[in-house]
């Protein structure tokens, strides 16, 4: 088991409520664990959880399959508009 911490931008901020949470998970948990984990938790954040793309400790995620180790920082990005 091994805690990491799972911070929500924007869009995703307002569905989990929160700006930051710590959550424990098992050792060899994957990101797309971790975000089936997320999207369990309510029907807007699975809405929101279904556009956005993941950082692990600043680098993009391409591969939801990577594993998260503890200690690490998942953020959650939902698109952004801009120019």
């Amino acid at each position: 088991m091994g805690e990491v911490t799972v911070r929500y931008f924007a869009a995703a901020r307002a569905a989990a409520g929160t700006e930051q949470e710590t959550l424990t998970v098992a050792t060899g948990t994957t990101v797309a664990q971790l975000v089936e984990i997320l999207r369990l938790r309510s029907g807007e954040l699975d809405r929101v959880l279904q556009r956005c793309s993941y950082l692990c400790d600043s680098i993009a995620i391409r591969d939801v399959a990577t594993v998260i180790e503890s200690g690490q920082t998942v953020d959650v990005l939902p698109p952004f508009a801009g120019g």
